[in-house]
């Protein structure tokens, strides 16, 4: 019977002629394991992309729109030794948790038959430097065997079942020096036991898998716990929405449904599933995802609204700007899986030192084996020997040293509001020594506000407003926004290019260039660095400053760079006169206007000629090329799409203090990575020699290398307090 499978539901578009799908994969513990799939699913013709996500055990494909079918990548995964489905967050989470749980039970059945079996070697050891009768000896063997075999056939099968698929599929991973090792460990046991030999290694055995345990059991947990943010931004997306199907009349429908144009109703207690514009009703909002305030904020008419964002009070009525995989969230959600995903450059390192150690590992313990055996060892000796260096040896340390660091370091990175969108990024700032920023929408906020609101009497003010809400210019709209509009004035007429006007109660009103109110003599009194709009009632003329203002903490991240060494200066396409405010009142003293993007180019690589390494802050379609040019870039999450997709970074939130936060933990991350290569190095030079020399036994291999691969872990944990105060 021919069975057909239709993968169709989970293939989505990812561009022009391109389709991508995600599959679950089982069995992936290493960078070894990582590197493996992607070479044998981009080695299939019109494979465009196959990056595995190592925390949550996804790889994710994309190729030619209609010239392969999905199921043949599931297949060629099977033929690599490994199983793979479809991938599915709620089906991957209960596959984790049941693997959690299944490793904990191997890890609990391990370190119970550990503390027996080391129980009863305690006696052995110091009766064989005693009187201890041979009968004794062997009773207290066989008594170990009983615990240790059946003990070490549970709690191996991660490391067992790993391993025959890799042997299955004619390739070698980590695991497999691991098996091979416990296996000769437990069989030579019982060789000895049969012959009432002094000395077995079931204790060796047992205590390596008891470490081994421990350490997977804790990269699972941790991954777990980095996924976890990515979990909790999925969580945010609410699946319905209730959108207007008539002047009074609404349906709730899946957010696919819903298209830029419609409007939804968003009511007390619900997730928006858009985002878009308030275009009535007043309520208290919870977005502190996008703006990084933790405070409910204000929404009526004309506030923007995100999807994912809680309703807390009102009624609202939205007008959707964009929904479905096109919302903020959903943009944040993917560069989220970019951080995870990427690979920087001192993991592919660790990956090519992965692939070549387990040849590498069981060649030295068979030359090992030989060599000794040349110079006059019996086989047994030589074999002993031979086991504590294919034990000692296991790359395990090494294969943790980077992803570790930069998993953790993703996640305390995203806690502080930065997302990488580039797998060496890390490195790259870490390296960084010069920060160039653009002002206007970087050191700036992007949106416009009133400065001399406070100065306009209030009756005047919400009059300018209303009229404000019948014109579409941007600095209108911040007029409108500013004075709580929310209600046009009645017959307003707009003329293009000079401002909109209307008669109330027999009086005209006007708001738009001072020439079109008559108020040109007023300009000079307000800040002349500002845009300026000019609103007349009748005979009364008054003068409104628009500008973008700093953006709240601007200043003190400028001091915590300079105190961080890092030198700054300002590379800005606006007026002389805005720039040298800003950067006066930062205290920078470097800086430069009117400057086009090929100028901010040719300055970056001025910088790089001096062996200056750029960090590039910028938000401005104009910037994408100085993103580009520069060694490493961040743009905020209000940047242009295509300054997000150059960006190596992205920032959330209003404050500039993620800029800070991200250098501080890139620093951090890489000498942690740079200390663990070390580590897991060091480790080996010290430890094959003296193995080789057979100074070490099977147990005491096995407590090294448990050893060096937890002390990676527990170093690389030091990758999640990052922060630093802001000064």
């Amino acid at each position: 019977m021919h069975v057909t499978r239709d993968f169709s539901h989970y293939v989505r578009a990812a561009g022009e002629g391109v389709q991508h799908i995600d599959l679950a994969v089982e069995g992936v513990h290493c960078a070894g394991c990582m590197a493996k799939i992607e070479r044998g699913l981009s080695a299939i013709p019109d494979v465009t992309l196959a990056r595995v996500n190592l925390t949550d055990r996804r790889v994710a494909l994309e190729w030619k729109a209609g010239t392969l079918d999905p199921g043949r990548f599931i297949d060629r995964l099977e033929e690599l030794g490994y199983k793979a489905y479809p991938f599915e967050t709620e089906s991957a989470e209960v596959a984790e948790v049941a693997e959690s749980r299944f490793l904990l039970r191997c890890l609990g059945v391990a370190a119970f038959a550990t503390m027996n079996v080391m129980m009863l070697s305690i006696p052995v050891w110091s009766g064989n430097v005693s009187d201890m009768l041979p009968e004794q000896r062997d009773f207290f063997h066989w008594l170990s065997a009983l615990i240790a075999l059946p003990a070490a056939a549970y709690a191996g099968q991660p490391f067992f079942r790993s391993a025959w698929r890799a042997l299955s599929a004619k390739t070698t991973n980590m695991d497999v020096p691991i098996s091979i090792g416990v296996i000769l460990a437990l069989g030579m046991s019982v060789v000895e036991t049969i012959h009432h030999a002094e000395h077995a290694y079931f204790d060796a055995a047992i205590m390596l898998l008891t470490f081994l345990l421990v350490g997977r059991f804790l990269d699972q947990n941790m991954r777990r716990r980095t996924r976890a943010v990515a979990g909790n931004l999925a969580a945010l997306k609410a699946e319905t929405a209730a959108k207007f199907i008539g002047p009074d009349e609404i349906s709730q429908v899946p957010v696919a449904a819903i298209n830029p144009g419609d409007m939804v109703l968003l009511r007390p207690g619900e997730r928006c599933a858009v985002d878009g514009t308030v275009i009535e009703g007043r309520s208290e909002i919870d977005q502190s995802l996008i703006t990084g305030e933790t405070l409910y904020v204000t929404a009526e008419q004309g506030t923007p609204v995100y999807a994912g964002s809680m309703n807390i009070s009102g009624t609202l009525r939205v007008w959707v700007s964009a929904a479905s995989e096109a919302t903020l969230l959903a943009e944040i959600t993917r560069l989220l899986d970019n951080a995870l995903q990427a690979r920087s450059r001192y993991m592919r390192l660790a990956d090519r030192a992965s692939r070549l150690y387990a040849p590498v590992v069981h060649a030295t313990a068979l030359l090992t084996i030989l060599g000794w055996v040349m110079a006059g060892a019996s086989w047994h000796d030589a074999i002993v020997t031979g086991v504590a260096v294919l034990i000692i040896t296991c790359p395990c340390a090494l294969g943790l040293a980077i992803p570790t660091v930069q998993t953790i370091a993703s996640g305390a990175m995203f806690k502080s509001g930065v997302l990488l969108n580039s797998g060496d990024a890390i490195e790259r700032l870490a390296e960084a020594d010069h920060v160039i920023f653009d002002k206007t929408g970087t050191l700036t906020l992007p949106d416009l506000e009133v400065m001399n609101a406070a100065d306009i009497p209030a009756d005047i003010f919400e009059l300018a407003g209303r009229l404000a809400l019948s014109s579409h210019h941007p600095v209108a709209a911040a007029v409108a926004q500013a004075a709580g509009a929310k209600s046009p004035v009645v017959g307003a007429v707009e003329e293009a290019g000079q401002g909109v006007r209307a008669i109330v109660d027999g009086v005209e009103l006007r708001l738009g260039r001072p020439s079109f109110c008559g108020a040109e003599a007023l300009v000079g009194s307000v800040d002349p660095e500002a845009s300026i709009v000019a609103f007349s009632k009748g005979s009364e003329r008054f003068v409104l400053s628009v500008r973008q203002g700093l953006r709240p903490d601007a200043k003190a991240v400028i001091a915590a760079l300079k105190a961080r060494n890092v030198g700054i200066e300002i590379l800005s396409g606006d007026r002389e006169a805005a720039v040298k405010s800003a950067a006066s009142a930062l205290e920078i003293p470097e800086w430069r206007a009117g400057v086009t993007p090929a100028d901010k180019i040719a300055r970056i690589e001025q910088l790089k000629q001096r062996g200056v390494k750029v960090l590039m802050v910028g938000d401005g379609m104009n910037d994408a090329p100085s993103l580009a040019a520069a060694h490493v870039s961040m743009s905020p999450i209000s940047a242009a799409h295509l300054s997000q997709a150059t960006a190596d970074l992205v920032f959330l939130g209003r404050p500039l203090a993620p800029v800070v936060a991200a250098i501080d933990a890139s620093r951090k991350a890489l000498h942690l990575m740079r200390q663990n290569l070390w580590l897991a190095i060091g480790y080996n030079v010290l430890a094959v020699p003296v193995a080789i020399s057979g100074v070490v036994t099977p147990l005491i291999a096995a407590a090294a290398m448990s050893g060096s691969s937890i002390l990676v872990m527990l170093n690389s944990l030091r990758a999640r307090n990052t922060s630093r105060e802001i000064v």
